[in-house]
């Protein structure tokens, strides 16, 4: 009977043993099982998250790239905008040019229509042969109003419709005084044949090589007088009978040049006071319109006779 006991108690502890460790093999096949479920899982959401990583990448580059179309599209319409008002300036810039082209054609039209109309008193292309017209390089603020242009070299350019009204205007204005009341300066060497036809034909009386100091001013010289008017051909060179005219209050007619000042000049007369030419051009058609309008009774010269050298000198009859 004790060995029966002994064999059941063995049983029961075999038994015991057998479904402890039973247990424990379930409850570890268990644990791995929940194991590997909970990597499964993470793996699938791990791909999930990658899924959603390349989707969003996906979608950022595409509205990246959109982003960058319609970018590249607000810059064309930028661009287009942008010539087509520069090309809507050009086209007005066009039309100002065209209509300023227009306006000086019209000016110049009207400006030759208006030189053919101009009875001047001799044709343009003498005034231009004479040199009349040639200033020198330094134009004061007192002869500005009268030069036209500057050639390249530097020479004003007066303007020679308003020479020849000036002319007119310095012609009226000598023959209000009587050859005998007047008093003609001219120091410049390429005045003085012009100013001895000018004397030979009108009786004024003139000084060319040298103008006697106080001839108007001191009444104890012997060659003293009084004068009405003073004609001089340069106030610069002729400085000497233009002061003594301010200081008895006499009225001067004087020719300028570009160069002159005209203080105390009563009566200017524009144009080229340096040229033999110029000055007998000068002389010819004022004695030509004192002797009309003083009806003084001579036979006028070729104007040629007024423009000639020095050395070709025929006095007049």
């Amino acid at each position: 009977m004790p060995k029966k006991k002994s064999n059941e108690s063995i049983l029961e502890k075999t038994e015991k043993v057998i479904k402890k460790v039973a247990k424990e093999a379930k409850e570890e096949v268990e644990d791995l099982v929940e194991s590997i479920k909970e990597t499964a899982e993470e793996i699938v959401s791990t791909e999930g998250s990658e899924d959603k990583i390349d989707a969003k990448k996906t979608i950022r580059d595409k509205a990246k790239i959109k982003a960058g179309e319609q970018t590249k599209e607000i810059d064309k319409d930028d661009k287009k905008a942008k010539l087509a008002a520069l090309k809507e300036k050009a086209k007005e810039f066009e039309k100002a040019v065209s209509d300023e082209e227009a306006k000086i054609k019209g000016i110049k039209r009207k400006m030759s229509s208006d030189e053919e109309k101009v009875d001047t008193l001799v044709p343009i292309e003498d005034y231009l042969k004479s040199s009349i017209h040639l200033g020198t390089r330094v134009i004061t603020p007192d002869m500005r109003a009268f030069v036209y242009k500057r050639r390249a070299d530097g020479l004003a350019v007066f303007n020679t419709a308003l020479l020849d009204e000036k002319i007119r205007e310095a012609a009226e204005f000598l023959s209000k005084y009587a050859t005998e009341d007047i008093i003609l300066v001219c120091k410049r060497e390429a005045g003085w044949k012009a100013d001895l036809f000018s004397k030979l034909l009108t009786g004024m009386q003139s000084f060319t090589k040298k103008y006697p100091a106080g001839i108007l001013t001191n009444p104890i010289l012997s060659n003293f007088r009084e004068a009405e008017l003073v004609f001089i051909c340069d106030p610069w060179i002729d400085k000497n009978a233009l002061n003594d005219a301010e200081k008895v209050k006499v009225p001067v007619l004087g020719i300028c040049d570009t160069n002159n000042y005209t203080k105390g000049v009563t009566q200017i007369l524009p144009g080229n006071n340096k040229s033999a030419k110029s000055l007998g051009m000068i002389f010819f058609l004022l004695t030509k319109i004192y002797t009309e309008k003083r009806k003084i009774q001579v036979t006028m010269p070729p104007i040629s006779e007024f423009i000639e050298n020095w050395e070709n000198l025929t006095p007049p009859k």
